[in-house]
This record gives structure tokens, C-alpha cells and sequence, in this order.
């Protein structure tokens, strides 16, 4: 069997269409040899990494958009998801969210707590904010490293380790292509940044500068390391008008994810082939 390396980009909420990606996988019977991740690819990356199957991720963090407003609160994922969220809006907020119980959230998700426990080998990438460097995490605890690749700037609280602020590694790596191992004869890599539909001369309101920003930065370091590694299948699920904080849209996001199953799952098979 071939070695299979895939890298999931970030991209907050946009991140659930990782899953039809993972689907695939399971649909062939095979697993990966070796996963990246930064911010919610990382999450994604971890809870696949660690045995979960793509349904079994679906499972935990897609609640139907369908489901009534009795449901909706009475529902045991949700209710998870709910409780995940701990704003801190003191004057020296270090974020909007502190991420403690995002740790307590992903500690119930996953059967491991270490690098070294996972069925599949994994890395992800966070940004050490003050020295403006990526920094990669594939041993040790694994939920200090996720939440420390997805602490994107002021809406999660950066982390402090060992000398360090870490802050989401969208800022420095977004598509992790170049930490696959080196002799993985696939490489897969998965941007999920997406597209809006607004025309291109419009003048974008204070949110949409924030967020377009950051994604400008972002798509201009993914392509410098696809540049100089290049990888044997680079796809863009056509996510349309989805914001990174869009988590309330979790099923619309995963479906829109689904246009790109059939035509990855038929590249994966003529490679494997």
C-alpha cells in the first residue's frame, strides 16, 4: 500500500469540510500514514489521528440546522459545544474566549491524551507571536498543542509555554504540506479558505477587513510552501460564503464540503491505482 500524507488547512468553521474529505478514507478502507494540521485542522487532524472515524466526528461536533428549539438545546453534543464557550471581556482580556473548556471539550473527543498514544502519526502547528516563527508540535499533550494552534488572536487567549506566546498558526503556516513526511508517495493537502460571493469592488465593512485580511496573509505563505513543495493532490472545496466564526452553520458547511468528495475519491483512487 501507498504511504498517504495529507495536510488540513485552517480556517475556522470552514474546517467541517474536512470531513467529506476524511469520508473517503474510511470509504476505501485505508487510513493515512501521516496527518498536519493547524487551527481547526488541527482539531479535525487530531480526533481523525486518534481512531475516530469521519461519521464519528461528524457525530460530535455537526448538529442538523433542522433541529427544533426544544432539540437544539437538549442536545448532549451541543450542549458540549455550548459549554465550550467561556468569554472573557474584562478590560485585560487576553481574548474573547479563554479556551479552557474548548481543552475540556477536545480531553471528552478524544480516547488519547498524547502524540505518542495516536493510531496515526500527527503534527500541528501553532505561532510563536513575539518571534514571528511557526512552531510544530508532534509530541507530548496533544490538547495543549491544538489549543495553542487554534488560538486565533483575540478570539481565543494566546497560550503561554515555555517561554513562549503561542498564538493560531494560520499566521505562519496554514496549510502544514511541508511538515508530510518526506517519503509518503501521496501527498494530499486541503485548503479550505473558500470563496464569497460579494463583488470584488465592494468596500468591505470592519468584520470582513479583519477576517479578508488575515486571509489574504494566509493564501500568500500557502502558496510560497506549495511552491517549493509541491504535493500530488491540492484540493479547494468550493465553500462559498462561509465566515471563519460561522460554527452555528456546522451541517450547510459539511454539505458544501460533500461537492468535493467525488472527484477527490476518484484522484485518491487513480493514484493508489
Amino acid at each position: 500500500m501507498k504511504k498517504i500524507g495529507i495536510a488540513l488547512g485552517g480556517g475556522g468553521a470552514k474546517g467541517f469540510a474536512h470531513i467529506p474529505v476524511l469520508e473517503v478514507f474510511d470509504e476505501l478502507g485505508i487510513k493515512p500514514a501521516c496527518i498536519t494540521g493547524t487551527s481547526i485542522g488541527s482539531i479535525i487532524g487530531a480526533l481523525y489521528a486518534s481512531g475516530l472515524s469521519a461519521k464519528d466526528i461528524a457525530d460530535l461536533i455537526i448538529v442538523p440546522q433542522s433541529t427544533s428549539f426544544t432539540d437544539f438545546f437538549q442536545n448532549k453534543e451541543l450542549g458540549a459545544m455550548i459549554k465550550m464557550i467561556d468569554p472573557d471581556l474584562g478590560w485585560n482580556s487576553q481574548g474573547l474566549l479563554r479556551g479552557e473548556r474548548f481543552l475540556e471539550f477536545l480531553y471528552d473527543g478524544l480516547a488519547v491524551k498524547t502524540f505518542e498514544e495516536l493510531a496515526i502519526p500527527f503534527k500541528c502547528v501553532a505561532t510563536d507571536f513575539w518571534r514571528y516563527t511557526p512552531v510544530i508540535f508532534d509530541s507530548g499533550d496533544l490538547s495543549i498543542a491544538v489549543r495553542s494552534s487554534m488560538a486565533i488572536p483575540y478570539i481565543f487567549a494566546p497560550v503561554a509555554m515555555d517561554g513562549k506566546i503561542l498564538v493560531d498558526g494560520g499566521l505562519t503556516n496554514n496549510v502544514p504540506l511541508n511538515l508530510l513526511d518526506e517519503d509518503c508517495d501521496i501527498r494530499i493537502a486541503i485548503n479550505i479558505r473558500g470563496e464569497r460571493s460579494a463583488p470584488k469592488d465592494k468596500t468591505p465593512n470592519m468584520f470582513e477587513a479583519i477576517f479578508h485580511t488575515y486571509e489574504v496573509m494566509q493564501e500568500s505563505t500557502t502558496n510560497a510552501y506549495l511552491a517549493s513543495n509541491p504535493v500530488d493532490i491540492y484540493l479547494r472545496p468550493p465553500i462559498v460564503d462561509i465566515q471563519v466564526m460561522d460554527f452555528h452553520r456546522a451541517e450547510d458547511i459539511y454539505t458544501q464540503g460533500l461537492k468535493a468528495k467525488d472527484s477527490f475519491k476518484k484522484q485518491l483512487e487513480e493514484l493508489l491505482s
